[in-house]
């Protein structure tokens, strides 16, 4: 492999862009490949297999960061460290404001399991980072075997290749055709009880490759058109009388390396959406599968996916929306995913064909895959004989998980549905989600009680708003510590902007005297630089985790002398003196890490 220096950031992929945005505890966005061996996981050996793997896939190493326009990728020091399994499956991997690597491999009986936040990967990605780490695996493990170290990449392969964007490689700009604005109905939605926060309900079966082939070519189509097809009527026998009218829609990912040639282990995927008609009258499985058939064939061609893929791109590549500060365009990215989701039933993922050498081969026993979501999804993926069909569910029941293994066996296909092979007694993290509550519920308390006691035995003084204005300042300073507890410095920021405005209104509706921009605004300025410096000096921090900060403080600082200079400060000193600090601030910052200052202003000002 030839290797070349990585950059310490990267932008995102097109796919991966709308996934910080919309990723949450309802939908964490993580998925989860799995390598079941023949014999008991060692934790010691998997670590010093994941440090080896490492070092071949040094782009894992990275952390979700946050720029003006768009969020990026950077590369960090961080440790990898592998672990017992303790937690639900696909919990958030991404946590805001947290830097953290955005992976994780833990390990459970003879299970290998390795989860990833979709933004930093695909299924493909993922699958060569677990069949390199399986190797390593084998490799220490067995060593008394001499097991050869074969390679699963071509061998002129570079870091480049694999952080290689292929959205922007094959993009062409397109002309809209309104012919392609067909408006779909409306399809029926699964509801029912949720099964909460921490709780993916997963249904993991097994069924024969052999069986499940020779019965999709009886039908003459390809086993993924064949299973949609039975998820389709799984869901439809679950509907009411009224959803049944609607159409059931599946959104089936489709790997774009199979029509666009990429090394790239970056996002790289489209996506169809097979659906059908029930009109809740009687149908015939024939049919279903003949329309879905007949969708595949019509949409998996270059042509057809090359106009989604150029559709999704062209968003990306408008000058005004690349313009829009990310605090704006995450709402809208919100909004966008929320209605794109109303457009679908379920959805089905075919990862597809996993193999390994035969050195390899005889002490794996099957290999599988599972997404976090917010709705019901299909995935699979085979290994020799074995297909691993994995439900992974929102919702408590589990009737259609029930209706699509009982239509395999009607038609002849053996399934085995696998005992759960997860430890017992998960429960999902709230860390101070409890605390905050409570707090919460304190502070209308306080709110409440003085307006009964305002009400009651000092009616003609309102000194209730005066309490009701205390409690709510003290709630929002609370809620941003609480939020933004896990980076210091931007807590710093939003305590800054709430401060000053705070005092500011505070001053306006209390008889403006000016204390707030003669006094309070400038002593918040200088306190919150105050502060950067000494969290930077006790957290150490390098040069690109605090110079965002410093420069964000050090404009705000000269914002007081600006105010006395047109003349709405009156009192000089304060304002002077946070106006000159903060200046020789960002002039040090430009003279002595002016390389690095720009560097950092490149990363989040991309667009």
């Amino acid at each position: 492999m030839l290797e070349i220096k990585g950059k310490r950031w990267r932008k995102l992929d097109n796919a991966a862009k709308i996934f910080p945005a919309t990723s949450g505890r309802k939908d964490t966005r993580v998925f989860r490949f799995f390598c079941e061996l023949k014999e008991s996981i060692d934790g010691d050996v998997l670590q010093e297999a994941l440090d080896r793997t490492m070092e071949k896939y040094p782009m894992f190493r990275s952390v979700m960061r946050k720029g003006l326009f768009w969020y990026y990728l950077e590369k960090s020091d961080l440790p990898a460290v592998v672990s017992p399994e303790k937690e639900p499956p696909c919990m958030n991997l991404y946590i805001r404001d947290q830097k953290k690597l955005l992976f994780q491999v833990n390990y459970y009986r003879n299970r290998i399991n390795f989860e990833v936040y979709h933004a930093l990967t695909d299924g493909t990605g993922a699958v060569q980072f677990l069949k390199e780490l399986v190797k390593n695996y084998l490799l220490i493990s067995h060593k008394d075997k001499n097991l050869p170290d074969l390679p699963f990449t071509k061998e002129d392969v570079t870091l480049q290749d694999w952080e290689n964007d292929s959205f922007s490689k094959y993009y062409r700009k397109t002309v809209k055709d309104k012919t392609e604005l067909q408006k779909r109905e409306k399809p029926c939605r699964i509801t029912g009880p949720k099964a909460g926060y921490g709780n993916l309900n997963v249904t993991e079966g097994l069924v024969s490759s052999r069986e499940l082939k020779k019965k999709a070519k009886e039908f003459g189509v390809s086993v993924t058109v064949f299973l949609s097809s039975i998820l389709l009527c799984a869901i439809h026998e679950e509907m009411s009388g009224r959803q049944s009218q609607k159409d059931v829609i599946l959104m089936v990912p489709v790997n774009l390396r199979n029509y666009f040639p990429s090394e790239s282990m970056l996002n790289f995927f489209g996506w169809i959406e097979p659906g059908y008609g029930f009109d809740g009258g009687d149908y015939s499985f024939e049919e279903v599968v003949k329309t879905v058939d007949a969708y595949f064939k019509k949409e998996l061609t270059p042509e057809r996916l090359e106009k989604h893929m150029n559709k999704y791109m062209d968003f990306e590549q408008n000058p005004l929306i690349r313009m829009v500060p990310l605090e704006l365009k995450n709402p809208v990215l919100q909004l966008a995913n929320k209605v794109a989701g109303k457009d679908l039933t379920a959805i089905l993922s075919n990862v597809g064909i996993i193999t390994l050498p035969p050195e390899y081969a005889e002490y794996v026993q099957r290999f599988g895959v599972f997404i976090s979501t917010a709705k019901l999804q299909l995935s699979m993926c085979s290994f020799e004989d074995d297909v691993m069909l994995s439900f992974a569910s929102a919702f408590e029941s589990k009737n259609i998980e029930r209706n699509f293994f009982r239509m395999l066996k009607n038609f002849g296909v053996s399934a085995e549905i696998l005992k759960d092979q997860f430890p017992e007694e998960q429960e999902g993290h709230y860390g101070g989600r409890k605390f905050f509550q409570w707090f919460t519920f304190s502070c209308i308390l306080i709110g409440v009680l003085a307006f009964m006691i305002n009400t009651i035995f000092t009616p003609s003084r309102d000194w209730f708003l005066l309490a009701i204005g205390i409690t709510l300042s003290m709630w929002v300073t609370t809620s941003i510590g609480f939020f933004k507890r896990h980076n210091l410095q931007k807590n710093g920021l939003w305590q800054l902007i709430v401060f000053s405005v705070g005092c500011i209104l505070w001053d306006r509706f209390t008889g403006w005297r000016g204390w707030s921009l003669d006094y309070a605004f400038p002593a918040i300025c200088l306190a919150v630089t105050a502060a950067f410096m000494v969290i930077t000096r006790i957290q150490k921090l390098k040069v690109e985790e605090y110079m965002i900060y410093y420069i964000i403080a050090g404009i705000f600082g000269m914002i007081p002398l600006l105010l006395f200079v047109i003349g709405l400060v009156h009192v000089q000193y304060l304002s002077v003196i946070s106006g000159g600090l903060n200046f020789l601030l960002l002039a040090g910052l430009f003279i002595f890490k002016g390389k690095d200052m720009r560097a950092e202003l490149h990363k989040k000002l991309h667009f």
